[in-house]
């Protein structure tokens, strides 16, 4: 493992060079490769050089040992010896973490879809109530959210919205969401008090740009209609909404949120290319099959991954038996905490595979 670090540490520091090369920061796209691989390393490579200078602190202490023949200067150098011997197990297992080969999608934005499931009413109304726990907490991340297709449910909520979630590392954080919701609690269409239980489906897709998915201009059917919501003056008058199908797959997708049709086709394509580029994930998996490293990450869409209970005040994530409180959870606060449960499972996981 010392001669791996060393090696490492190494190429950082030709990262370094690089970054400084004349050659490199005249182009803009071999500088911004190395100035993210230089920042994905940066963690590492501090860890790296922690362990591997208690090693020779270690080393130093024990040959000053020999040399002296001082019993207090004896005592104080095996002190030090102690002290940077119990550094190393925690620093190892930091380390070992870190070599994890990540998600290349963790750094992407995404695309995030709530459905309405079982429930009728209820169910819009849950989905209405994720889109907003989702909105706090990118808000409270300092994420921004933009919505791009929605539905709206006669009683409230959503029967479908799609929403944009822009900032740092999304995707890494809100993959654990994919997956089937469960709500159990009293609807506020439910006039005789009893509890209901009803469901949604959020998909988290990671945002594909054009080097990822190429599309054939000749594969699509674009069709153009009136808006039938919110929107401007436009709205029904002008056919401003679009409405995109992939043939080779049948993939549709169709937006009326934004003011032009110029707007709603790229937002399409934005949708579009996500779903694609989701189910050649999908397809890349499926081959892995068994020696896929972590289910706990990506959540199937037919996956009951959560329930949410009301009159019990709790929120229990079936993939790795974590409870929380339902209030805080839906108020977007209490999110927190599942997802970093989930993804410290998921660490340990892939850790586990990887030993």
């Amino acid at each position: 493992m010392e001669d791996k670090l060393r090696k490492l540490i190494q190429a950082y520091e030709e990262l370094e060079r690089k970054m400084v090369d004349p050659s490199v920061v005249s182009d803009p796209k071999e500088f911004a490769r190395v100035a993210k691989e230089h920042a994905n390393q940066a963690e590492l490579v501090a860890k790296a050089r922690e362990y591997l200078g208690a090693l020779d602190d270690i080393e130093a202490a024990k040959e000053m040992q020999d040399e002296t023949t001082d019993p207090e200067e004896k005592e104080m150098l095996q002190m030090d010896i102690s002290d940077n011997e119990a550094k190393l197990p925690g620093l190892e297992n930091e380390i070992k973490i870190l070599l994890i080969p990540g998600d290349p999608n963790d750094e992407k934005d995404t695309i995030v879809e709530i459905r309405a499931g079982v429930g009728g009413d209820e169910a819009a109304i849950f989905a209405g109530d994720l889109f907003s726990m989702y909105q706090r907490f990118a808000q409270s991340r300092g994420w921004k959210t933009e919505v791009l297709s929605a539905s709206p449910g006669e009683a409230g909520g959503f029967k479908t919205i799609e929403f944009k979630v822009t900032g740092e590392k999304v995707f890494s954080v809100m993959k654990y969401e994919s997956g089937v919701h469960r709500v159990q609690r009293v609807p506020k269409t439910e006039s005789q008090g009893r509890i209901q239980t009803s469901t949604a489906t959020v998909a988290v897709l990671p945002e594909a740009d054009e080097i990822d998915i190429q599309i054939n201009p000749e594969d699509l059917r674009i069709d153009t209609y009136c808006s039938s919501g919110p929107g401007g003056q436009g709205v029904n008058t002008t056919y401003s909404a679009v409405r995109i199908t992939h043939l080779p797959t049948n993939t549709v997708v169709q937006s009326q949120e934004q003011r032009s049709q110029i707007q709603n086709r790229e937002v399409c394509m934005q949708m579009l290319r996500a779903r694609l580029y989701e189910m050649e994930l999908e397809k890349q998996q499926a081959e892995v099959g068994a020696a896929r490293l972590s289910q706990i990450g990506h959540g199937n869409r037919s996956e009951k991954i959560r329930t949410y209970n009301q009159p019990q005040d709790r929120v229990t994530d079936h993939r790795i038996g974590f409870n929380s409180t339902y209030t805080a959870v839906l108020q977007g606060d209490g999110l927190a905490s599942v997802i970093d449960a989930l993804a410290a499972a998921d660490r340990a996981e892939k850790l586990a595979e990887a030993v």
